[in-house]
């Protein structure tokens, strides 16, 4: 399939059953179907309500600090020769990263459905502070479950949570990271659905929340690319995201899809293509089911999920959104991998060249963006800075220091 196809994408995926080809869907204890009935009725009618659509535009502009800008890199475009790159700023979002589109979202959700508490998880923890700052904002309680390689990994964010008033709760079992992370919120939620709401961090999970999220996170992209034709009157020739679950990506992409433009999602390749040292899931896993959707996943022989690894906690996630998943399959979207060390570069590259301190999970895509310029003698592409880099330095600091040994 080619750009043309994709003109009434939105009106046909999901399905009502939230399927995006054979992927998707929701698989969950018995318990729990009348929960996301509950929720997925709730979104179906505010999603097409003035009073909430334009309460949300209204955050969005007065509180997040929207629009955020694209920017373009001047001194990195001219390093590496006349190809251009350009950034869509989701750093400058308040709270430091794109989450809190869907965060504020799943707050005003929550808040119309009567519920009193948001439990979610978090890797990165981003979507923790994110979804902390809304509970905060709409006056709900809220648990973030988080694993203890992360909270160690991810200290300043993690006192943040705590700050705006989150109880993080340490997950210890298994590799202590963000898989785990998500069986105990789900865990959590199985207790307490009759006055909590389970909020998502990414495009995965059970229908309706791929589509949920997606729906939220599109505003990246449909700013982005009013904001490109307004600032070169062109579109770029490729736009490119990292790919962890993938939320950044999705709302990047999607307001890209009918048109030509060639669209690139970055997986984590980590430290190689061994099991257990990376998260690219569509390079290397298959088709399975994983906390209560079906995708590619990561897996060993009996269907359970492998252990995976990336620099970025954001990114260690065993599995895809099942849109990507279909994106995959008919071809519109091209999906590569970036190693650890490549992201680390373009993390110390952007820094160096452009004042710019990008989280680890950005650098993959400022990454491939570097790539890509290097490969093309003309043109543009357009990344999605998808957050800033300020819950990393004490980490990259220890492991990397200033980035000497990359002899910028």
């Amino acid at each position: 399939m080619n750009y043309r196809d994709f003109d009434t994408y939105l009106k046909k995926f999901p399905d009502k059953n939230g399927y995006f080809g054979e992927y998707g869907g929701q698989f969950l204890p018995p318990e729990l179907i009348p929960a996301f009935k509950e929720i997925d009725d709730a979104y179906e009618e505010i999603c097409h309500s003035a009073q909430f659509i334009n309460e949300l535009r209204r955050i969005r502009r007065e509180f997040q600090g929207r629009p955020t800008p694209v920017y373009h890199c001047e001194r990195l475009s001219k390093h590496f020769g006349k190809c251009q790159i350009y950034l869509k700023r989701e750093d400058l979002n308040h709270t430091g990263a794109h989450k809190l589109n869907h965060c504020m979202g799943e707050g005003l959700l929550a808040k119309y459905m009567g519920k009193k508490k948001i439990i979610a998880e978090t890797g990165a923890g981003q979507h923790g502070v994110a979804l902390a700052t809304a509970a905060a904002y709409f006056g709900l309680d809220c648990d973030i479950y988080m694993g203890e390689v992360d909270i160690a990994k991810q200290h300043p964010n993690v006192i943040r949570m705590k700050m705006l008033g989150a109880r993080v709760i340490p997950v210890t079992h298994g590799l202590k990271t963000l898989k785990e992370a998500v069986d105990a919120a789900f865990d959590a939620y199985l207790k307490e659905y009759e006055t909590s709401i389970y909020c998502i961090g990414s495009v995965v999970g059970p229908h309706p929340f791929p589509k949920m999220v997606r729906d939220f996170q599109s505003v990246i992209g449909i700013e982005a690319r009013e904001q490109f034709l307004e600032m070169t009157g062109i579109l770029p020739d490729a736009v490119t995201a990292a790919v962890g679950g993938g939320s950044n990506s999705i709302g990047m992409f999607v307001p890209f899809l009918a048109d030509p433009v060639d669209i690139i999602g970055v997986e984590p390749l980590g430290r190689g293509s061994g099991i257990g040292d990376h998260a690219a899931s569509i390079a290397y896993g298959k088709k399975g089911i994983l906390h209560g959707f079906e995708s590619y996943l990561l897996q060993d022989e009996n269907g359970d999920p492998l252990p995976v690894y990336s620099i970025a906690s954001g990114l260690d996630y065993p599995a895809t959104g099942p849109e990507h998943a279909y994106l995959h399959d008919c071809g519109r979207v091209q999906y590569t991998s970036i190693s650890d060390d490549e992201a680390m570069e373009a993390f110390f590259l952007l820094c160096k060249y452009e004042g710019i301190i990008p989280a680890i999970e950005s650098a993959h895509a400022v990454a491939y963006a570097i790539k890509y310029a290097k490969e093309h003698e003309t043109g543009s592409i357009l990344a999605c800075l998808s957050g800033r880099g300020d819950k990393d330095i004490d980490y990259v600091y220890e492991k990397y220091g200033c980035g000497e040994q990359f002899n910028l």
